[in-house]
C-alpha cells in the first residue's frame, strides 16, 4: 500500500498563513439537497462541485445541526478532558489496541515522515456502534465494533453519540450530492455506505505559545484518508495549503460546518474533486476544540475510478484498491498505538 507523500516534501519551519476573505473559500447553503424538487438538488450539487474541483475546501451552510447541538459536544469534551490523566488513561487506545477511545498527547503524528514529530493534541474516537458479535469486529476490522465509553462525564455517551448521528445523517445526504455533481445517479454511492467507516474525533487542542516548535503543531500537514470530512471547530487555527502552495486560514463561519476531501474521494474522481493538504495550529491563547467526521466508505468497497471520471484522453491515474485498505494503512501510519504493533 502506497500512502500519500505530498506532505513529504513540505517546509516544516513555515508557520505562516495569509488571512482571506470568507468566499475565497466558497460557502454553499446545501437546504437545497432536503428539497422534493430534483432541479433544486442538482443546482446544491453543482455548487458543492466547483468547490470540489477547484480548492477540496467549502464551507455549508442550510445543514440543519442546532449549534446548541455542536456547543453541548464542546461542554462535555471539555469536561473529559478536564479529568485527571489517570482516569482518561482507562480508555487509552494504546493500553486497549483498538481504535476506540482515548489518544494522549503524542499518540498521534497526521503528517508521518518525521519519526520526531507529533501532533499537539488529545481526542476521542468514536465510530459507527456495533456489537460485540459483529462479524466484522470478530474479523479483526478495527474500524468496527463497539464503542469505548468514559464512565464520566455521564452524559458523555448520549451527548456525543447523539452528535455522532446526526452528522452521520448529513454526510448521507452530502453524498447524494457528490452522486448528482459527478453526473452519477442520486443513489450512487448507497450501497457503498451502508456500514462505513465513519469516524468522529473529539478533539482538544491546548494553546500554543510562541516560540511554536514546528515538529509539534496542532495538527501536522496532511490530508484526510477518507471521503469527505465534516468539521466544527471553536476557534480558528485551521490552513489550507492552495494550488499555489500558500498557506491559508480557514476560521470558523458562525453556522457553517466545514467539508474537505479526502484521499478515497480524491481516487474515486481521478483527481476532479482535490484531497487538500492542511494543518491546525492554535494560536488562539484558549483551548481549541474540533469535531471532525471523516465519512468513509464500507470496509471491503473497491475504489476505482468512477465512469463520469475518465475518457480516453484522461485514463484512471490510480490503480484499485479497497476502502478499507487505503484508511487502516493510513492510521497505521499516523496513530502511534499502531505503530507500535505493526513494529
Amino acid at each position: 500500500m502506497t500512502l500519500q507523500s505530498r506532505t513529504a516534501s513540505l517546509d516544516r519551519s513555515d508557520l505562516s498563513a495569509r488571512s482571506i476573505d470568507f468566499d475565497t473559500i466558497p460557502v454553499v447553503d446545501v437546504a437545497g439537497l432536503w428539497s422534493p424538487n430534483v432541479r433544486e438538488r442538482e443546482a446544491v450539487a453543482q455548487a458543492i462541485g466547483a468547490a470540489c474541483r477547484n480548492v477540496g475546501f467549502l464551507y455549508i451552510t442550510g445543514h440543519g445541526v442546532p449549534q446548541s447541538q455542536i456547543d453541548a459536544v464542546y461542554r462535555i469534551a471539555g469536561e473529559f478532558f478536564d479529568l485527571p490523566l489517570a482516569e482518561k488513561l482507562r480508555y487509552d487506545t494504546r493500553q486497549l489496541q483498538r481504535h476506540r477511545g482515548y489518544v494522549a498527547l503524542g499518540g498521534l503524528a497526521a503528517d508521518p515522515h518525521d519519526a520526531a514529530a507529533y501532533d499537539l493534541q488529545e481526542a476521542f474516537e468514536v465510530s459507527l456502534e456495533l456489537p460485540a458479535s459483529d462479524p466484522d469486529y470478530l474479523a479483526g476490522h478495527i474500524m468496527f465494533g463497539p464503542n469505548v465509553w468514559p464512565e464520566q462525564p455521564v452524559e458523555f455517551r448520549d451527548v456525543v453519540y447523539g452528535y455522532y448521528e446526526r452528522i452521520r445523517a448529513l454526510g448521507q445526504a452530502l453524498f447524494r450530492g457528490f452522486a448528482l455533481a459527478l453526473a452519477l445517479p442520486e443513489d450512487y454511492f448507497e450501497d457503498k455506505i451502508s456500514k462505513p467507516m465513519a469516524q468522529l474525533r473529539v478533539v482538544q487542542y491546548p494553546p500554543q505559545p510562541e516560540p511554536i516548535d514546528p515538529r509539534h503543531i496542532g495538527v501536522s500537514p496532511h490530508t484526510d484518508y477518507e471521503c469527505f470530512t465534516i468539521l466544527a471547530t471553536s476557534a480558528p487555527g485551521l490552513q489550507v495549503r492552495n494550488q499555489a502552495g500558500e498557506w491559508i486560514d480557514a476560521p470558523p463561519v458562525p453556522g457553517a460546518f466545514v467539508i474537505n476531501i479526502g484521499d478515497i474521494m480524491e481516487r474515486w474522481t481521478n483527481d476532479l474533486f482535490k484531497s487538500t493538504v492542511h494543518r491546525v495550529i492554535n494560536r488562539s491563547g484558549a483551548k481549541r476544540y474540533s469535531l471532525p467526521f471523516f465519512f468513509g466508505a464500507n470496509h471491503d468497497t473497491v475504489v476505482t475510478c468512477l465512469p463520469t471520471c475518465q475518457r480516453d484522453d484522461l485514463p484512471a491515474r490510480y490503480p484499485p484498491t479497497t476502502a478499507g485498505d487505503w484508511t487502516v494503512a493510513n492510521i497505521t501510519a499516523a496513530y502511534a498505538y499502531r505503530k507500535a504493533r505493526a513494529g
